[in-house]
């Protein structure tokens, strides 16, 4: 099965679209709500919750994990990657969302993605919106430095959007003044973004609330679609891993919260509703960051 973890329910945006483009491959999707959010928490924590959760989705069978966590993913991605996989995982592999969002913000995958048909904005001004943690972590600016160092990126926190999300506040009076507080300064600046990036898996369950308020003309990009096209394309070429993927139509959901909660939340997103058993994740036995 390829694993798909998120700090919540959110990451069921970006499985939703994966099982569009790729359905013929078998899920397992891990929420870890009971720890949700992950954008407040500190690095090491960041880190130890999402080794323990990738642990979990690898010990379940899983020789493929995506993090479609923002946070996980800016924080946590890299050292499991580099370390933690080398010496206890070597034949698994661990995908993340940043730098295939950083590319598309770039502009430079033009056409690939639907709704991003602009030009290469390589010169112009970009933003993000993320968790504080994944703001805080610098990825989105590391990365755009490399592909794209003419660009000039805006970085916005939003932490209070994720909240919003897990308590149902999707639209309303409430979220709407919560959306206005982080939008309305991008849009006052004397250069305002051109591309809008909602990095962040639970943000695009406020996106019609995000697109009303956002100028026309702004492209406004979710993670979803770009992750699945960006899956597929890794995936032809890594045709080991490839082959190592099982196609039975499965689906599975856990949380490590309370499952009929996470039901209710998930069906919306899916369209139809899921099945979801409760799981526990136990510390990975060994200290430190490797």
């Amino acid at each position: 099965m390829i694993g798909v973890f998120d700090s919540g329910f959110g990451g069921l945006t970006v499985l939703r679209s994966l099982l569009r483009r790729l359905p013929e491959y078998d899920y397992f999707y891990l929420g870890d709500s009971a720890r949700a959010p992950y954008g407040s928490r500190s690095l090491q924590v960041v880190h130890s919750f999402t080794r323990e959760a990738v642990e979990y989705l690898f010990g379940a069978g899983c020789p493929l994990v995506v993090l479609a966590c923002n946070t996980a993913s800016a924080q946590a991605l890299r050292t499991l990657q580099q370390r933690h996989l080398p010496a206890h995982r070597p034949d698994r592999r661990i995908l993340g969302v940043v730098r295939p969002s950083a590319e598309v913000l770039a502009g430079l995958a033009p056409g690939a993605i639907p709704g991003v048909t602009g030009p290469s904005p390589v010169a112009g001004t970009v933003a993000v919106l993320g968790t504080a943690g994944t703001i805080a972590s610098g990825s989105y600016a590391l990365e755009l430095a490399k592909l794209a160092p003419r660009l000039t990126l805006i970085a916005q926190a939003c932490p209070l959007w994720v909240p919003l999300v897990e308590a149902g506040e999707t639209a309303g009076p409430g979220a709407e003044y919560f959306l206005h507080r982080y939008l309305d300064p991008l849009f006052a600046r004397a250069e305002p973004p051109a591309r809008l990036l909602l990095g962040c898996t639970h943000y695009p369950l406020l996106a019609k609330g995000i697109r009303a308020i956002v100028p026309p003309g702004v492209e406004v990009i979710e993670q979803g679609e770009l992750v699945a096209q960006r899956l597929a394309d890794w995936l032809r070429r890594h045709p080991e891993m490839e082959a190592r993927l099982s196609r039975a139509g499965a689906r599975r959901y856990a949380t490590t919260d309370d499952p009929v909660w996470f039901a209710r939340q998930g069906a919306p997103i899916m369209g139809h509703q899921v099945e979801v058993e409760r799981v526990t994740l136990p510390p990975f036995p060994s200290a430190g960051c490797g």
